[in-house]
């Protein structure tokens, strides 16, 4: 391997992804282990969250299938604790997991405005809390990325509970990186646009996702591969002056005029 792209190498690195049953979560498992990161993969849904598991070992990764709820902090210290028996020590930490529950504010339940809130932003603080408190006591340098998304900068319907967490993901990534620097623990921000997902790609082949992909300035959305450099920049060494950062991803989607 070239100089140029040694700090690029997760070898020897221990990797949770948070939400890596479906969609990003498993997308950024099978780059971390490619990148040679053991892996960690959490969800709630365990039988499905085993199945990527075994697709990453397949692929000759490396990896352990760990159920974790990000909403209850008992669950997050559990889900460290068998990262820990298995592989050691989690230094890399993809903060991913996250839900929507589309629907007008003056029609949403609090129920519905708790959960998104709960998964999408309190989720992300308490597993950062329990990754740095483990860095910190092991005296570990450390990186931790939060998926946050454009609805952070540029707001859309029927999404206003999920765009508010999304934005508070942002602020809190930058008050954590300052709390978290003076350990070496770096913590930045990746905010994707609309990608090919298994669960968007029929809609995007409909009227409504026809028309959103034309108000992107490069016509079109992104193939998940796309989110591979930017993970990876924030992930490893190849980033270890970047903290607090924020990374969008969206084929200019944030600059559409209004």
């Amino acid at each position: 391997m070239s100089d140029v792209f040694k700090p690029f190498s997760l070898e020897g690195k221990v990797a949770m992804v948070t939400g890596a049953s479906s969609g990003f979560g498993e997308h950024f498992a099978h780059v971390l282990a490619e990148a040679g990161a053991k892996v960690v993969l959490t969800a709630r849904r365990a039988e499905v969250l085993q199945s990527v598991c075994d697709d990453v070992a397949s692929k000759g990764g490396t990896a352990i299938a760990v159920p974790m709820d990000v909403t209850d902090s008992a669950s997050i210290k559990a889900a460290f604790d068998e990262a820990e028996s298995q592989f050691g020590l989690v230094t890399v930490v993809i903060n991913n997991a996250g839900i929507t529950l589309p629907s007008m504010l003056l029609d949403i339940t609090d129920e519905n405005w708790t959960a998104v809130v709960n998964t999408n932003l309190n989720g992300v603080a308490y597993v950062t809390r329990e990754a740095g408190q483990r860095l910190v006591a092991a005296k570990s340098g450390g990186s931790i990325v939060n998926i946050a998304s454009i609805t952070a900068d540029r707001v859309q319907s029927y999404l206003t509970p999920y765009s508010a967490a999304k934005a508070g993901v942002v602020q809190f990534t930058k008050a954590a990186a300052l709390e978290f620097a003076a350990h070496n623990i770096r913590v930045n921000v990746l905010c994707p646009g609309y990608f090919k997902t298994p669960l968007l790609r029929d809609w995007f082949e409909s009227d409504d996702g026809k028309a959103l992909i034309n108000r992107v300035p490069s016509k079109r959305i992104g193939e998940l591969h796309e989110l591979n450099g930017p993970l990876l920049l924030l992930a490893s060494e190849a980033g270890s002056l970047m903290t607090g950062a924020s990374i969008t991803v969206d084929g200019g989607h944030v600059l559409s005029e209004l």
